[in-house]
């Protein structure tokens, strides 16, 4: 499956209800959960961004309606990448 990172910002409305944050995070994991998806890490983070999150799911477009749905709770707002794993790159690249 596709994976994906996550760099996510806390919202003002999410920093406001930090302490509420660890239960966002278990409904999120079971959300991807239900789509098929898995959230495989969760790290805070010190800098630009609050968190990273590294994921993975059936495709592009489960995805999306993931993150899409997380970020219109108004908690958070993402910027994602999509990842390659070593075994990935190393055939694109064995492919050139």
């Amino acid at each position: 499956m596709p994976h994906y990172i996550s760099l996510i910002r806390y919202t003002q409305q999410g920093a406001a209800n930090i302490k509420e944050s660890p239960k966002r995070l278990d409904a999120a994991k079971k959300a991807a959960k239900a789509a098929k998806g898995k959230v495989h890490s969760w790290f805070l983070t010190m800098g630009k961004y609050d968190a990273v999150i590294i994921s993975e799911f059936p495709d592009d477009e489960t995805a999306a309606r993931f993150l899409l749905s997380t970020g219109a709770a108004g908690n958070v707002s993402t910027q994602t990448l999509k990842a390659f794993t070593e075994d990935e790159f190393r055939k694109i690249a064995g492919s050139l």
